[in-house]
């Protein structure tokens, strides 16, 4: 169970740090980047999510 919020606390962390530079990005091109990461970030976060589901 600990090795479960490990990870969220890290991905927490990680979308913590996405958000910040998505503030500070001058441009809507880095902007851009940044969201497409944000999205990477949430479609792993919901695979975790619905593969422990699976294996309850």
């Amino acid at each position: 169970m600990a090795s479960s919020t490990d990870s969220s606390a890290a991905a927490d962390e990680e979308v913590r740090q996405l958000y910040e530079r998505y503030q500070a990005a001058e441009t809507d091109e880095e902007r851009h980047k940044i969201a497409l990461e944000m999205g990477k970030l949430d479609g792993r976060r919901h695979a975790d999510i619905y593969a422990a589901l699976e294996s309850e």
